[in-house]
């Protein structure tokens, strides 16, 4: 990409599209293009390809999606997989049709198999049953794989496909019932402290293991893609590394300075044993995540105490 070619992030708002947008603009690049949803209902194909028509961005950035954690995801299946697959559908279909040079499909590990070896590799993809938690999720995402896969074999586009592991950081949605594991805990063990609970729940049995990734190092990523990596294969965005829902929920607590004690409830479901994802193909490609998860953590809490805490009180 040149700083001054024109570049499409859909879902700008967003925990990632936020996230790509900042570093955009960081790295110089002039000539950002992006509307809300309120603006360009990315749902409607008509509004799509009028905007795709009058814009003619040269690269896109696909981050808009319907997204939630198991809560969510249960209650809402049939929101999860339409909303899901208009969307992508809309933008990688405008895409093609106004010549985009290249763009970036964001997915997520919820592909993988529940039961899929660890660390998930690319090539698992397919080869089992998926969690039933997020399966409709799931799905919609596998269709925007395969659907980029597909124009690149029919039509010759540059539609690349990455996975990213477990995120957090700024313009999280940290909303209790529709949130995912990290900005939650955040919320309820920052209320647990100001209501000076004697102690935080947590679901599940504390034992399933998590990567998590900030949503900056993520950006980071797919800049580096877009600029870096042409193929038809799917790339993995994560640290490498796991912890277990206990291990994050003390990390939590600590960062947010609550001091009473956690318990857990073993009759909600823990989800996928453990998501961890193999980034030996980003790596060798010249990106490895640079945010811990400590400083990470912090971050998104200071963000969350500046941006939600009206929310809280």
């Amino acid at each position: 990409m040149e700083k001054s070619s024109k570049i499409y992030i859909a879902g700008h708002r967003g925990l990632v599209g936020s996230a790509i947008l900042k570093k955009l603009k960081e790295e110089g690049y002039t000539n950002l293009v992006y509307q809300t949803s309120k603006e360009l209902d990315l749902r409607n194909k008509e509004a799509v390809d009028q905007f795709f028509l009058n814009e003619k961005p040269q690269y896109v950035f696909l981050a808009a999606a319907k997204v939630g954690g198991i809560v969510a995801n249960n209650e809402y299946p049939a929101d999860f997989i339409r909303d899901n697959l208009l969307i992508q559908t809309n933008i990688i279909d405008a895409s093609y049709n106004n010549n985009v040079d290249k763009l970036l499909f964001l997915g997520s590990t919820c592909i993988y198999p529940k039961l899929a070896p660890q660390p998930l590799k690319e090539e698992y993809l397919l080869t089992g049953e998926l969690e039933s938690t997020n399966e409709p999720y799931a799905i919609a995402k596998i269709a925007g794989i395969k659907m980029c896969q597909s124009y690149n074999r029919q039509y010759g586009t540059k539609y690349i496909s990455a996975m990213p592991t477990n995120l957090y950081g700024p313009n999280d949605n940290f909303d209790l019932q529709t949130s995912h594991v990290l900005p939650a805990l955040l919320r309820k063990f920052h209320e647990a402290k100001e209501n000076k609970d004697p102690y935080v729940e947590m679901w599940g049995t504390g034992t399933p293991k998590r990567e998590f990734l900030y949503s900056d190092d993520l950006a980071d990523a797919c800049i580096f893609l877009m600029n870096n990596y042409v193929g038809n294969e799917i790339v993995n965005i994560g640290v490498g590394e796991d912890i277990t829902i206990k291990e994050l929920g003390e990390k939590v607590k600590a960062v947010v300075g609550y001091e009473g004690e956690i318990r857990f409830d073993k009759s909600k479901p823990d989800g996928t044993p453990r998501k961890l994802v193999d980034v030996s193909k980003i790596n060798q490609l010249g990106w490895s995540a640079e945010t811990t998860l400590e400083n990470g953590l912090e971050k998104a809490y200071q963000w969350f105490l500046e941006n939600e805490i009206a929310t809280v009180k």
